[in-house]
């Protein structure tokens, strides 16, 4: 009562007004314009009426002045600076260090076909800390960080491991590359996978429409399918001998044959190399898939598919692929 009593006798407490002097008096009609709308005055405010009395006591006991506010200095521009701002940069660097360990637990994994099952676990255990951190919550509408080539780098499918499995045969056959590439002005993709052998290389693809039905959902329809051109290897290597049941055979005396199968091969190259890819129309009702993206930047893709399947893709370029 004593405090709200000492505050009343301040906020009440105003000036005597006091006789204008005769020299004020002829300006007060350039000063009423200003009176009309006077400032209010400037009464203490709570926090002043409680640290006087402190400070008095302080004083009075021979002590120390207390500090000017027991609640600390006021921030500059009155207002608390918050986290947010500061929180960014470890944010950044937090997914810097998930995509680096992500990259090495990828390492030899032969796009998820040799992971073991402790890999497996170390490499959902990235992605969840990854795609709990996604910068684009809505990847649908950010069409510019989706288009482009991504090559994959890691995946669950187990109906891509068969094809897959070719590559433990490289003297045969051999999966160069596995890429998704995305038009976002036309809603196009394509999937292709590229094979390698000791004759020939070439690819097979797909071709799709893409429709937009969610923040982070394409419904993906197929159009056809694409039988590249193989490209014959226009040159054959030998060796100067090799060992057979523990005896070196010389080939030398075969360069000769071997240089005219050479020859015919390059002819046969070019004449194959120049006919167009093989198109197979896609007509069934059931060339249809969902993607869902649960992570997204410039140089990273995490998809989820039909059965709980995961992809991780890097885009053509980024470091990650090197």
């Amino acid at each position: 009562m004593a405090g709200a009593a000492s505050l009343n006798a301040l906020a009440l407490r105003a000036p005597s007004p006091s006789p204008a002097a005769p020299s004020q008096r002829c300006g007060a009609a350039t000063a009423a314009a200003a009176l009309a709308f006077p400032t209010p005055p400037r009464f203490p405010s709570l926090r002043a009426g409680r640290r006087a009395p402190a400070r008095a006591a302080a004083a009075g006991a021979g002590g120390d002045p207390e500090p000017e506010d027991e609640w600390g200095a006021e921030p500059e521009g009155g207002s608390v600076v918050t986290g947010a701002a500061v929180a960014e940069a470890p944010e950044a660097s937090e997914i810097a260090e998930l995509k680096a360990r992500l990259k090495e637990a990828l390492y030899g994994t032969e796009r998820g076909l040799r992971a073991s099952s402790e890999t497996r676990a170390e490499v959902v255990e990235l992605i969840t800390q990854l795609e709990a951190r996604n910068p684009t919550p809505a990847p649908t509408e950010a069409l510019t960080l989706l288009n482009g080539k991504w090559i994959l780098a890691y995946t669950s499918f187990n109906q891509l491991f068969p094809l897959l499995g070719s590559g433990r045969l490289p003297e045969l056959v051999k999966v160069d590359e596995i890429s998704q590439t995305i038009d976002s002005e036309n809603f196009t993709v394509q999937n292709c996978i590229k094979f390698s052998g000791p004759l020939a290389s070439t690819s097979v693809s797909t071709n799709a429409k893409f429709e937009i039905r969610s923040p982070k959902r394409v419904q993906i329809k197929f159009d056809e399918g694409v039988i590249g051109t193989p490209q014959l290897t226009d040159s054959i290597v030998l060796p100067e001998n090799f060992e057979l049941f523990g005896q070196k055979i010389d080939l030398s005396p075969f360069k000769g044959i071997f240089s005219s199968i050479e020859n015919a091969a390059s002819s046969v190259a070019k004449t194959i190399s120049g006919q167009p890819p093989l198109k197979i129309p896609i007509r069934t009702d059931n060339a249809e898939s969902w993607l869902l993206t649960t992570y997204l930047d410039e140089e990273l893709r995490i998809s989820r598919g039909d059965g709980s399947s995961i992809f991780v893709l890097f885009k053509e370029g980024s470091n990650l692929l090197y």
